[in-house]
């Protein structure tokens, strides 16, 4: 017979759903302190999503010599998904060490801290999010039904953005390292994502971008977004993802579950 020792990482997860009074406070609260004392608070990340994609988008279009008009809702849902893509991933990286003295003080599960770090940059994305209705309806893109798709698109993204974060705050925890890298790699990966432009904009074939799990993170939600259904393909990547996503980290959790407080 197994030890329950063996599972103790999903008794851990199971413990986090009953604590989500508290992770939604935590996040409430990591929210309210970043903009404490600003007159706009959060509505700054609005103004600077706005800004960024008036300027880059007008400049890119001309540089792929295509229209605006199509350009620029491109490019502010591309920036919108990426800040939150690239947020998570970024902070994944010292997800347990900054929570340190929660976790070696309070007898809380540790899944409540990628949990916690997911529903923040939710609601960042929330702030960020009518910019891009803004400027497709100023710029004359017509919002379809097909719009509505990006939620059950967001959702299968948050799932696989959940266990990513939690294996990235694992592996952090242990090796310290994974910060300076992830913050070295992150702009690099930017520039070789579909978030300026779509994959079919590339001058050589645009099945090389698939290969980028960046390219199905972004394009699951801003396909909807720009008037049509994500590609099947796009789909049944995100679900292998979730599945062996999942399961691989389950497995870590499971095995190194005990030993993060000492990490820490």
């Amino acid at each position: 017979m197994l030890s329950t020792s063996k599972f103790a990482g999903m008794a851990d997860i199971a413990q986090a759903f009953q604590c989500t009074r508290i992770i939604v406070f935590m996040a409430f609260s990591d929210v309210k302190a970043r903009y404490k004392r600003s007159v706009l608070g959060p509505l700054w990340l609005t103004l600077g999503t706005a800004g960024g994609s008036a300027g880059l988008g007008f400049i890119w279009s001309e540089l792929f010599h295509v229209d605006a008009t199509t350009f620029v809702p491109t490019l502010t849902a591309g920036l919108i998904l990426w800040q939150f893509i690239s947020g998570i991933i970024t902070e994944s990286t010292v997800l347990f060490s900054r929570q340190a003295s929660i976790i070696r003080n309070l007898n809380l599960p540790l899944a409540i801290h990628p949990a916690q770090l997911l529903l923040r940059h939710l609601i960042n994305l929330a702030h960020n999010a009518p910019v891009f209705f803004i400027v497709a309806l100023g710029l004359g893109h017509p919002i379809t039904l097909t719009a509505w798709l990006a939620l059950p698109g967001l959702i299968l993204l948050a799932l696989n953005l959940l266990w990513l974060a939690l294996f990235i705050g694992l592996v952090g925890a242990r090796f310290r390292d994974i910060e300076y890298l992830t913050t070295m790699v992150m702009p690099l990966l930017m520039l070789v994502s579909p978030v300026f432009y779509r994959p079919n904009y590339l001058p050589f074939s645009e099945h090389i971008i698939w290969f980028n799990p960046f390219s199905h993170f972004i394009e699951i939600v801003r396909y909807p977004l720009l008037g049509s259904p994500p590609p099947i393909f796009v789909v049944e990547t995100h679900l292998v993802m979730l599945v062996v996503g999942w399961g691989v980290t389950l497995w870590l959790f499971n095995r190194q579950h005990h030993r993060v407080a000492f990490w820490v």
